[in-house]
């Protein structure tokens, strides 16, 4: 079997993951695997029942009745399938957002979604993001980055782009469920947001995405042959 090849991205919510992540994978010719949307399948999942993700004994109940699937259209794009439903529209809210996080911390939610992940970069090259990739789901990553930016760019963009879309918006709501959000991640006891040791460091908040794209296909490309 060829030699497939990883790439982690990890970092904080709002730093630009998703976005720079499906730019590489179409750009390597890579799958792209948005970790984040997995878990938030997961919680979009619990929420319909109405289970609260800090239920621990409301998730182990009903984790099992939960079946998430994956597939990528002609553009590249991943569809999350739960339970038989694309649900890749309906899990993009802040709240679902936030809910994620929390259901991220359960033991069995984690141990539920690695063997997934695992077995996508054991038969694929990939590019994953996420908070744990390279601590924990790909530990022997081929090149592992983080990508950061302070809190208030990330909130300004995230800003940005939910009333470039229409949706309502406040600036100062915003940096405050985002800096929540990075309290939950780094706090959380499993596999909490850290960077590892042999991580490379991006800090976006004065670059674009172009200046971005460039700055990691520069470090990809010193350890793997593209």
């Amino acid at each position: 079997m060829a030699k497939t090849y990883s790439i982690a991205i990890d970092g904080p919510a709002g730093a630009g993951k998703s976005t720079i992540a499906k730019r590489l994978a179409r750009e390597l010719g890579y799958y792209y695997v948005d970790t984040g949307a997995i878990y938030r399948t997961v919680a979009y999942f619990l929420d319909l029942l109405g289970v609260s993700p800090k239920d621990v004994d409301g998730v182990e109940r009903y984790i099992d009745e939960l079946t998430i699937d994956i597939y990528y259209d002609e553009d590249g794009l991943q569809h999350m399938i739960m339970n038989g439903m694309d649900v890749t529209n309906e899990i993009r809210t802040q709240d679902i957002s936030q809910k994620a996080s929390l259901v991220s911390a359960h033991v069995c939610v984690r141990e539920m979604l690695l063997d997934m992940q695992r077995e996508l970069a054991r038969d694929n090259n990939v590019i994953m993001d996420g908070r744990d990739i390279g601590s924990v789901v790909l530990p022997k990553a081929d090149v592992k980055i983080f990508l950061t930016a302070s809190a208030e760019v990330r909130a300004q963009r995230r800003t940005d782009e939910m009333l470039a879309k229409g949706q309502k918006a406040n600036f100062q709501q915003t940096l405050k469920d985002i800096q929540q959000r990075d309290y939950q991640d780094t706090h959380r006891p499993i596999a909490p947001l850290k960077m590892c040791r042999d991580s490379v460091k991006v800090d976006s908040s004065d670059m674009d995405i172009e200046q971005v794209i460039a700055e990691i296909k520069a470090i990809v490309g010193k350890k793997i042959t593209v």
